[in-house]
C-alpha cells in the first residue's frame, strides 16, 4: 500500500500483459553537441533492451519519441537501428487485436498491427501516439512516425484529423482472459482540446459486448499542470470509465500511479528520459515502467534508467549569508566566487558519490547553480568561472545562472513583480505572458489602463510578440485598431476636437464595437495558427 493506493502483485502468466511504457524520448536532442550528443540515443538503446529483458508483450510510448519535427538522417538512423535490433526476431505475439484495426490506424496506407504484416517478422510491437515535438505538419499531414510506421517499426495511433470534433475509438487487446481498450490522443494544441471538452466534442467509443469487463488504458501527451486559464487538460475532463491514465509531455517523473479521487482513476507520469531543462522538475531520477495487467487489476514496476546524464540543481540567495560576505565588504566579488564554486564542488562530490560502481552512467555530470544577487551584490564573469570545471561538467557554459529580484518602478508599483517572481519555480514557468498583461492593466492606475485596445487583444499580441518572435506584433494590432477607431468615428461624424473624439472612445457604442473587433481580430489570430 502506497500513499493510500492499493496495487496488487500480479503472477506472470497466460493471462497477463507486460508492457514496457515510456513518454518525452527525445531522439536528437542536442545530436550536435561534443559531449551530450548521443545521450538520447543511448538511453533509448537501455530502454528497448529492458523491453526484452522483461519479455513485454509490447512497448507504449507517449509522445515525444523525436525532439525535433523534422528529424535528421542520423537520428532517425539512430532510431531505426535500435528499433529493428530490439523489434524484430522470431520471439511468438502472443496477444490478439479485436478491433477494427482500419478504424485505428486509417490514417496509414497500411492500416493494421505491424506484427500481423505477413511481409515482417516482429518479435515486440511498438504502440506510439505523436508528441508535439514530432506532430504532423504539411500538406499531407505527416510526421516521423508516420515514416517508421510505414517501415513497419511502430504502430501510430490515436490520430485525429477533425480541429471540430474528436471521436476516439480504442484498440482493443486481448490475451487470455484479459482484455485491455487502449485509447491515446497525439498531441493537439490544449486551448483547442480544453475548447472539445468544454463543448462536450470528446467522445470515447466502449466496446459493445461486456463494457465494464476491459482495463482501460489511456495514453495523453499533454499539459497536466496549469499553463493559463485553457493552456491544460484537466484531469476530471477524462472519462470515470478509465482505470489508468499514462501522461506524457510532462517532464517531471511522477511514475508512481496516483489515484484521482474525483474521477477514480489512477495516473501515470512516467516523465523524458533525457534533461532538456536545467530545471528542477528534471533532476528527479529518471524511470520508465513495467505495467502488469490482469483482468482489472494492475501493477507498475518502477525501472529506473542507469544510462541518464546525472543533475544537480540547487539555489543560493546570497543576502542569505551576511556572516559571509555583504555588498559594501571590499573584495566581496571573490569572496561570493568562492562560495559558488565551494558548491559546484559539493554537487560534483555527490554525482561522483552516487556513480560509484555504475559504469553505464555519464562520467560528466549536468550541474546548475541559481544565485539570487538581489541586495546590492553584483554579477560576476560567468564563462571565467565556468573554466575552472570545464573538464568536469557536460554544460560549462550553464553552470551559473544570476538572478535578480527588481523592486517595482514607481508607475507600475501596483503590478507586484518581485512577488511574482518569488513565487515557486514551478509557478513562475506557469505564468504566461498574456496573463501577466491582463493582472498589470487591471492593477494598473487609471491614466495607464487601456483606452483603445482590449487587455485579451493586448496580450495575444505580446504573446505572440515574446513566444513567437512575431517582431510586427505589437505594431500591427495597433495600426488594425486605430484604423478601426478613425473609421467608427467617421461613421458617426464625431467633430474633430480632442473633446468630442475622447468622450466618443468612452462611450458605450464604442466598447461594444471595440470588442466586436477585437473578437475578430483573435479570431484571425487563432485561424492563422491552425
Amino acid at each position: 500500500i502506497t500513499e493510500g493506493n492499493i496495487f496488487y502483485y500480479i503472477k506472470d502468466d497466460e493471462d497477463t500483459f507486460k508492457i514496457l511504457i515510456a513518454t518525452d524520448i527525445h531522439l536528437g536532442y542536442l545530436e550536435k553537441d561534443a559531449i551530450r550528443g548521443n545521450d538520447t540515443f543511448v538511453t533509448f538503446d537501455e530502454i528497448m533492451k529492458q523491453a526484452v529483458q522483461n519479455e513485454v508483450d509490447f512497448v507504449l510510448l507517449g509522445g515525444d519519441l523525436f525532439h525535433d519535427n523534422k528529424p535528421s538522417r542520423k537520428t532517425m538512423h539512430c532510431c531505426m537501428e535500435v528499433m529493428r535490433k530490439y523489434c524484430m526476431g522470431d520471439r511468438p505475439i502472443v496477444f490478439e487485436i479485436l478491433s477494427d484495426q482500419a478504424v485505428n490506424f486509417s490514417h496509414s496506407k497500411f492500416p493494421w498491427v505491424n506484427y500481423l504484416d505477413s511481409n515482417l517478422n516482429i518479435s515486440i510491437p511498438v504502440f506510439s501516439v505523436h508528441g508535439n515535438h514530432d506532430d504532423p505538419t504539411g500538406a499531407d499531414g505527416l510526421c516521423a512516425i508516420d515514416l517508421l510506421s510505414c517501415a513497419g517499426l511502430i504502430n501510430h495511433f490515436g490520430r485525429s484529423r477533425s480541429v471540430e470534433k474528436l471521436e476516439i475509438s480504442p484498440v482493443l487487446l486481448k490475451k487470455g482472459n484479459t482484455r485491455i481498450a487502449l485509447y491515446g490522443i497525439g498531441s493537439i494544441p490544449d486551448e483547442r482540446l480544453y475548447r472539445m471538452f468544454i463543448n462536450n466534442q470528446v467522445t470515447m467509443l466502449r466496446p459493445r459486448e461486456d463494457e465494464d469487463g476491459w482495463f482501460n488504458l489511456f495514453v495523453i501527451h499533454q499539459n497536466r499542470s496549469k499553463h493559463g486559464a485553457t493552456n491544460y487538460i484537466p484531469e476530471q475532463f477524462l472519462d470515470d470509465f478509465l482505470d489508468l491514465v499514462v501522461w506524457g509531455h510532462e517532464h517531471e517523473c511522477k511514475i508512481a500511479p496516483v489515484r484521482n479521487e474525483q474521477q477514480l482513476f489512477y495516473v501515470t507520469q512516467p516523465g523524458s528520459s533525457v534533461i532538456t531543462s536545467l530545471s528542477p522538475g528534471e533532476a528527479v531520477k529518471k524511470h520508465i515502467g513495467l505495467l502488469r495487467v490482469k483482468g482489472k487489476k494492475m501493477n507498475l514496476q518502477k525501472i529506473p534508467l542507469q544510462t541518464v546524464r546525472q543533475f544537480f540543481i540547487q539555489d543560493v540567495t546570497l543576502s542569505e549569508h551576511p556572516d559571509l560576505f555583504s555588498p559594501e565588504q571590499p573584495n566581496v566579488m571573490l569572496k561570493v566566487m568562492a562560495f559558488c564554486q565551494e558548491k559546484v564542488e559539493e554537487m560534483l562530490e555527490e554525482a561522483e558519490r552516487q556513480r560509484l560502481g555504475n559504469s553505464l552512467t555519464p562520467e560528466k555530470p549536468l550541474i546548475r547553480l541559481r544565485v539570487d544577487y538581489s541586495g546590492g551584490f553584483e554579477a560576476f564573469n560567468t564563462m571565467r568561472f565556468s573554466q575552472k570545471f570545464v573538464d568536469q561538467v557536460a554544460n560549462p557554459k550553464e553552470i551559473l545562472h544570476f538572478i535578480r529580484h527588481r523592486e517595482a518602478k514607481d508607475n507600475i508599483k501596483d503590478m507586484d513583480f518581485e512577488a511574482i517572481l518569488s513565487r515557486p519555480t514551478s509557478e513562475v514557468l506557469q505564468l504566461r505572458v498574456e496573463d501577466l498583461v491582463k493582472e498589470y492593466f487591471q492593477k494598473a492606475e487609471k491614466n495607464v489602463q487601456l483606452s483603445l485596445l482590449t487587455e485579451q487583444g493586448m496580450g495575444k499580441a505580446v504573446q505572440e510578440f515574446v513566444d513567437k518572435e512575431e517582431k510586427d506584433a505589437i505594431e500591427e494590432l495597433i495600426k488594425y485598431q486605430l484604423e478601426k477607431t478613425q473609421r467608427f468615428l467617421r461613421e458617426r461624424r464625431v467633430e474633430a476636437t480632442e473633446e468630442k473624439i475622447d468622450e466618443e472612445v468612452k462611450g458605450r457604442a464604442f466598447k461594444e464595437d471595440l470588442m466586436q473587433k477585437m473578437k475578430l481580430y483573435n479570431c484571425t489570430l487563432d485561424l492563422n495558427e491552425k
